[in-house]
């Protein structure tokens, strides 16, 4: 796996270049699919804020899957629910035959970020909150489904579109039981967009990552009275989290451990007979994210055995970072330069104003007109379920300008932004420029052609797909303390 990995960082820094556009969209037609979406903007609206006020967690997005289901069936898109064995994922067709071009929906909110959407932290009194703008991610790929399904009859092009509705990114790992179970075989290119705070295309390279629960089970008793008789699940968990610590300073250099104690016992006159952390492991090279695994499993066996105690072990998702594609990333820039970005309002200015000197750098608020120069390659210390999918089919990233210049995702900035027309905007711009990319992908075998090439290029010649989470069911209830 280790050798893979280099061979596609090492690929991932070189210029591959890609081919001509063998069918590049005339002014006229392009100008008339970014109007198709224009007319579509009203509708993605209102969903995009139906979703953020929904503020679901992952795999209980029952309203939020349910609005864009309805959006794309009542557009003619035939939808089938519950894929993979997930109440909330849903995967919508339309068209027929190749190519089969697919685009990413996702729904799904943060627990604990309540926010409104002003610019001064203030709760709405849930349980959680768009910090990730899945509330647009969705709403946007789904209008641009909508856009390029019309594309497809109006113009009499055979191909088949498909929006794969994708549960809990943060922490369930959907699209990662999607490509275990082969449903996306058929497909020949997946477009996908991100919200941020920057107009770009940049094909960055994320983080491999395994998430997991460990649980530990101890004796409870009076902790004045008889003490000696109890066997303590908070101490294993604390001395397990001191050994993780310790181990920081002898795992391979860009690793990164990051856990929560989700469950500390009841109350302090009672040995804690139970106790719960959350860890994440994460590094660009799968390989490193399993050793140091190995290594952290262990740290918890010692642990119990230090304390009398046992422990379970609950691997809640992986997967694999993601692997850049520079054919595609090169249409998707071109086409987002083509689309431009947009121009605040005075009440959006005075708005991001205020947010940027709420930000830790106080931040001058930039002009979204700007367009990022193109990139490749490019780590980014995060991790995205979308990763596995960018192993198996060739796949684009895309992000827009949804949030102020400077916010950082999972913060309650973000989740305000996510509620206001600046994200609104900012999803806009991602519609048209995955509609575009679609039409023109439809139309240009060759290009899907070179994009699959490359995939294999960068997979190197032994690559054989396994799942980080190995082969363990959704975990429906991950967000639930146990």
């Amino acid at each position: 796996m280790r050798s893979i990995l280099c061979t596609a960082m090492l690929l991932s820094a070189m210029a591959i270049t890609a081919p001509l556009h063998a069918a590049p969209l005339s002014d006229s037609e392009a100008k008339a699919l970014e109007a198709s979406v224009d007319a579509l903007g009203p509708k993605l609206s209102t969903v995009a804020h139906d979703i953020w006020s929904y503020a679901e967690v992952g795999f209980k997005e029952t309203k939020s899957t349910a609005e864009l289901q309805k959006e794309l069936r009542d557009a003619g898109f035939r939808v089938e629910t519950g894929i993979s064995g997930i109440p909330t994922a849903f995967v919508a067709t339309a068209g027929s035959g190749g190519p089969v071009i697919a685009l990413l929906a996702e729904y799904d909110a943060l627990p604990g970020l309540s926010q409104d959407a002003t610019p001064d932290q203030k709760s709405l009194g849930g349980i959680a909150g768009h910090a990730c703008g899945h509330n647009l991610l969705g709403a946007a790929s789904v209008t641009a489904a909508i856009a390029l399904k019309q594309w497809l009859a109006l113009n009499g092009i055979k191909g088949t579109i498909r929006v794969y509705g994708s549960p809990a990114e943060e922490g369930g790992f959907s699209k990662v039981y999607f490509v275990r179970n082969g449903l996306l075989r058929d497909v020949d290119a997946v477009l996908s967009w991100h919200p941020g705070d920057s107009n770009n295309a940049a094909q960055a390279q994320l983080m491999s990552v395994i998430s997991a629960k460990f649980r530990f089970h101890g004796i409870a008793s009076h902790a004045a009275v008889a003490p000696e008789r109890g066997r303590s699940a908070l101490d294993a968990l604390e001395i397990h989290d001191v050994a993780v610590n310790f181990l920081r300073e002898h795992v391979p250099e860009g690793t990164r451990i990051h856990y929560t104690i989700t469950d500390g016992g009841d109350q302090p006159n009672i040995v804690p007979a139970h106790a719960e952390s959350f860890y994440y492991i994460r590094h660009y090279d799968p390989s490193v994210v399993q050793d140091v695994w190995d290594r952290v499993q262990k740290a918890a066996q010692g642990a119990a055995l230090a304390t009398g105690t046992t422990v379970s072990v609950e691997v809640v998702g992986g997967s694999y970072g993601d692997l850049p594609n520079d054919v595609l990333g090169q249409i998707v820039d071109a086409n987002l330069r083509r689309v431009g970005g947009y121009t605040y309002t005075p009440k959006e200015a005075a708005y991001a104003k205020a947010i940027a000197a709420t930000l830790p750098n106080r931040t001058v608020a930039s002009d979204p007109t700007q367009i990022a120069p193109y990139e490749k390659g490019r780590k980014v210390p995060a991790s995205s379920d979308v990763g596995d999918i960018s192993w198996t089919v060739p796949t684009s990233s895309l992000g827009t300008a949804t949030w102020v210049s400077g916010t950082s995702p999972h913060s309650w900035q973000a989740a305000s932004a996510s509620g206001t027309s600046i994200g609104i905007k900012g999803a806009i711009i991602a519609a048209k420029t995955l509609a575009l990319t679609g039409a023109e992908l439809f139309r240009s075998p060759d290009l899907l052609k070179a994009a699959k090439a490359e995939l294999a290029q960068r997979q190197g010649p032994n690559f054989v797909y396994r799942p980080l989470l190995g082969d363990r069911k959704p975990p429906l209830d991950y967000t639930e303390r146990k």
